[in-house]
């Protein structure tokens, strides 16, 4: 394919993702980001896949550099979920101790 239609889709993919993730009501934000971690998740397992094939010096780098970005991406969105499901919990007061 021509780098014209890859531009084309790179494009058309950033204009829908922001589209929808802008439609998206605040109650259902720790959901969607739930549900993106698992999305990265499955990144990391195809990442690992390339980095570990060795076909070439280039993919490997690639694949390496994609396994860390992927696990960066699903520690750091954990992280943020537990964060926001904290707000959800009752905070003890005082007389409850």
């Amino acid at each position: 394919m021509e780098p014209v239609y890859f531009t084309f889709i790179l494009m058309l993919a950033i204009l829908l993702g922001f589209e929808l993730i802008s439609k998206v009501p605040a109650t259902l934000h720790t959901p969607l980001m739930s549900g993106s971690n698992a999305i990265s998740g499955i990144t990391l397992v195809g990442a690992v896949t390339s980095a570990g094939a060795g076909s070439d010096l280039i993919a490997t780098i690639l694949g390496t550099s994609a396994v860390i970005f992927a696990a960066i991406n699903v520690v750091g969105g954990y992280l943020v979920t537990d964060r926001m499901l904290g707000m959800f919990k009752k905070k003890e007061s005082a007389n409850d101790k």
